[in-house]
């Protein structure tokens, strides 16, 4: 955990922003995979980890506002928990170690919560995203488990936005932790093993274990498969052939729980051929624009836009788009090879806060999302700040049944050659993924550089 004073900061921080009341913060609980006793690897909710730094299960919060003063609620474990389990620490030194002055046993948490709203206190509380998390709102605060999201509050989610999307440099040297201890000996190992005849399950085991091996976790299920044309494809049921492209998007977690999020695309056997050169080549210069391209103040839908011309230019220079660029991004015709957004946050949580609701993170009033296809995916598109930590991942995906589609309804005749596409069908995709902070005066690539050009991919693969 960080320094006490830290998690204080940053509840006090959080309580200056809002009006009377109490934030209410539940911890997660196991979650059983088969019977109550067999549960999944623990995840802790991230905002109660970020505000109290806790990584144990069956907690509850309550922050007094606008004061800051925090209460924590647990059960110290019995006799026979400590033989399944071994010694665990006291509610007392969890509390200690969170800075936080009051701590209660669970049952107190009920008459504390009725008794505020008895005196006209609103109770704040989160979105949550788990069913019991919901069913234990409902026994709390009187309101229907299939409405506890309705009422969630959207003051306490600002205001949580505004304290969490900025990350200190206690936060940064986590990630970069991460990024060198563990994401980027993966994405070596990676380069080395990706020869013709290995299968996708391989490759996919051995990149686990060295993340389980160094003591840390994967920060999301691993994407790793020759159709890299599948967004999310967490699949890894392919034999890799010669002449395949095979896409990772994998990413590790700190030991304070922060996560990396990188993505690579190699050519099987370790040589790029003429035509994946150029595909590739196309990606990588809309990533570095991008990434030059963030500082503070910046839109982030500007970058994304950025991208998309440097990506529709590249496909007309090679006779897939035609017509003038900036009108088929306009239009939306470059979303047929490009159908998602360029990037997210990301912090304590891969897609950073987006479970307090996607439009609270990555936009605000003066922002509002698109509807235009593919633009309407874009996760970020407000201005960026400092401290600011944001994904930058743009790529070329060519998906047979969505230009089959395309092609169908005529959509954007004018700018796309439907013919010329048709030796591209079985391409696959491309996506080369960075994290970059917003500095002052600029960005920073955060870690150690993973090769990405050609040269340094097909060398690192030699």
């Amino acid at each position: 955990m960080f320094d006490p004073s830290i998690y204080q900061a940053r509840r006090a921080a959080l309580a200056r922003q809002m009006g009377e009341g109490l934030a209410l913060f539940l911890g997660n609980g196991l979650a059983p995979m088969n019977y109550p006793a067999n549960p999944y690897p623990f995840r802790q909710d991230g905002a109660f980890r970020y505000l109290f730094g806790l990584d144990q299960p069956d907690l509850a919060a309550v922050v007094e506002l606008p004061s800051g003063r925090a209460h924590l609620f647990g059960q110290d474990l019995g006799l026979d928990d400590v033989v399944w389990m071994g010694q665990q620490p006291s509610v007392a030194h969890l509390a200690a170690s969170a800075g936080v002055e009051h701590w209660h046993a669970p049952e107190a948490l009920a008459p504390m919560l009725r008794e505020a709203l008895r005196l006209g206190r609103p109770v704040h509380f989160l979105p949550p995203y788990r069913g019991e998390q919901e069913l234990a709102l409902e026994a709390l605060l009187d309101i229907r488990a299939d409405r506890v999201r309705q009422h969630a509050s959207e003051p306490l989610i600002r205001a949580y936005v505004e304290v969490a999307a900025r990350k200190g440099p206690e936060e940064i040297a986590q990630m970069e932790l991460a990024m060198e201890r563990v994401t980027r000996p993966m994405y070596l190992e990676a380069m080395r093993l990706a020869r013709p005849g290995a299968r996708e399950q391989e490759l996919a085991g051995r990149l686990e274990g060295m993340v389980l091996a160094a003591g840390s976790a994967l920060a999301y299920p691993m994407i790793l498969s020759r159709d890299g044309q599948i967004l999310h494809n967490h699949s890894h049921a392919n034999v890799l052939r010669a002449g395949d492209l095979l896409l990772i998007d994998a990413g590790a977690q700190s030991p304070l729980g922060y996560a990396t999020d990188i993505t690579r695309t190699l050519p099987v056997g370790g040589k790029f051929s003429p035509k994946q050169a150029a595909i590739y080549n196309i990606v990588l210069a809309a990533e570095e624009a991008a990434i030059q391209g963030i500082a503070p103040g910046v839109p982030y839908r500007a970058l994304h836009l950025l991208a998309s011309r440097i990506i529709a230019q590249g496909l007309k220079d090679l006779g897939l788009m035609r017509g003038e660029v900036e009108a088929a991004v306009e239009a939306g015709a470059h979303a047929l090879f490009f159908p998602h957004g360029l990037g997210h946050m990301i912090g304590m949580d891969v897609h950073d806060m987006e479970g307090l609701g996607e439009d609270f993170v990555g936009y605000d009033r003066q922002h509002a999302r698109s509807t235009q296809f593919g633009l309407a995916y874009l996760r970020l598109a407000r201005p960026l700040r400092e401290g600011f930590v944001v994904t930058v991942e743009p790529g070329v995906y060519f998906i047979p049944e969505l230009i089959d589609q395309w092609k169908a309804q005529g959509l954007h005749q004018e700018f796309i050659d439907y013919d010329a596409l048709d030796e591209y069908r079985d391409f696959g995709g491309i996506r080369i993924e960075d994290n970059v902070l917003v500095t002052a005066t600029g960005h920073r690539v955060l870690g150690p550089r993973i090769p990405k050009t050609i040269e340094e991919v097909e060398e690192a693969m030699r």
